[in-house]
């Protein structure tokens, strides 16, 4: 940043306030889509989520240009407009993007649009910090109230509807290993067959945030993944049915069949359209064309509130995860993190009365945190107002 000296008094014998210049940190990008690459490359994007921005940022380019975004199947290999990202700054962009985004947002659900406008937004800022661009075009758009959805998890009978749906091996197995995971559909569809661990049921994973971090498994996924790696010992895990374009960067080609890794945007397409009967049961088949159907987010939340009914806490959900899980009236809340169930440490032998019987603080303690539920495999019995644990038939007749 340069500080341009004053030199002069202002009007009425007032000195100007110096004016900040912001000297660009590199040269500008000839285009918005280069400038769009620069930022997915230089900012820390994690990998997981680059597929995702690149998809907002492009969504953007023809609404930076003025123009509607195409939505449907004509946003499928629609070529972005190229403009100089310095177009950006142009006084006139805010009151038009204003306009579009408004149409968008009355198009698409609050979250998206939401997502759209926060990954827009940091990208611009980080241009800005760049000296390629001065202004913030959405500076005036507002974010859509997004009202909680109680419905978001699949039934039991949607999940077992969905099992016995017609659809190839690829869409069974990335269903599977989403719902069975709990993971995020993103973090799965960039596992590689060289991250999987298949005898211990888990692969290795880039989180949000750039973390490497575990998923696992169970035996539906475990049975269907060696037919659908066939062999295979590298490249993408979920492949496309045809031979990747050219220009498909290299970490998303297979090396041994040259096809493309599967896109975040196709396998939502297909789970879509093969759940469009499940999620409208009383549509005629005339009809399930204009209708939509699942997406890919609710398998995992799906899996996360089926456990938290059953009183488990699955192990892919930690943190703000299970922060943000509302249990439906009547399922059991999972209990907290860091309490574990008290355990009987060894001591010396003590009589048998003492052994069978814990103090009155244990008591209390036990009942505090888990209510009336014994422990699994452990009976409970009242003597004289104490909960007893009874440790089976051979600690009894040891005390005998």
């Amino acid at each position: 940043m340069a500080i341009e000296p004053v030199t002069e008094p202002g009007a009425g014998g007032v000195l100007r306030v110096p004016r900040a210049r912001v000297v660009p940190l590199s040269a500008a990008p000839a285009s918005y889509t280069a400038a769009v690459e620069r930022y997915l490359t230089g900012a820390g994007i994690a990998k997981s989520s680059v597929r995702i921005y690149r998809i907002s940022l492009t969504t953007w380019g023809w609404m930076l240009v003025g123009e509607p975004p195409p939505t449907g199947p004509a946003r499928r290999g629609a070529k972005p407009p190229v403009f100089p990202v310095a177009a950006i700054d142009d006084p006139a962009l805010p009151e038009v993007l204003a306009g579009l985004a408004a149409a968008r947002a009355d198009e698409m659900d609050a979250d998206t649009v939401n997502r759209e406008l926060s990954i827009a937004r940091k990208a611009i800022g980080w241009w800005q910090r760049q000296g390629w661009i001065a202004g913030d075009p959405t500076i005036g758009i507002e974010r859509r109230p997004a009202p909680p959805d109680r419905t978001k998890a699949l039934s039991e009978n949607q999940i077992a509807a969905l099992w016995r749906l017609d659809v190839s091996l690829r869409e069974k197995t990335c269903w599977k290993m989403l719902y069975e995971s709990a993971a995020r559909a993103d973090e799965v569809l960039c596992l590689n067959v060289e991250d999987l661990y298949p005898q211990d049921k888990r692969g290795k994973i880039t989180a949000k945030g750039g973390a490497t971090e575990w998923i696992h498994w169970q035996s539906g996924t475990a049975q269907l993944l060696p037919r659908l790696i066939a062999r295979r010992t590298r490249g993408p895990l979920f492949l496309t049915d045809r031979k990747a374009p050219a220009g498909t960067p290299t970490l998303d080609v297979c090396p041994e069949t040259g096809r493309a890794r599967l896109s975040y945007r196709r396998a939502e397409e297909i789970f879509e359209e093969n759940t469009r009967l499940l999620a409208n049961p009383l549509a005629s088949p005339e009809d399930i064309e204009d209708l939509d159907g699942f997406t890919l987010h609710r398998l995992r939340h799906s899996t996360l509130t089926h456990d938290a009914e059953g009183g488990t806490l699955h192990p892919h959900a930690a943190g703000p995860v299970q922060a943000r899980l509302r249990p439906f009236p009547g399922t059991v809340r999972p209990p907290r993190r860091g309490r574990s169930r008290p355990t009987r440490r060894r001591t010396r032998p003590r009589r048998p009365t003492e052994a069978l019987t814990p103090p009155r603080s244990t008591i209390g303690g036990f009942r505090a945190h888990f209510g009336d539920t014994p422990f699994i495999g452990v009976e409970a019995e009242e003597a004289d107002g104490l909960l007893v644990p009874v440790v089976g038939e051979a600690l009894r007749k040891a005390g005998e």
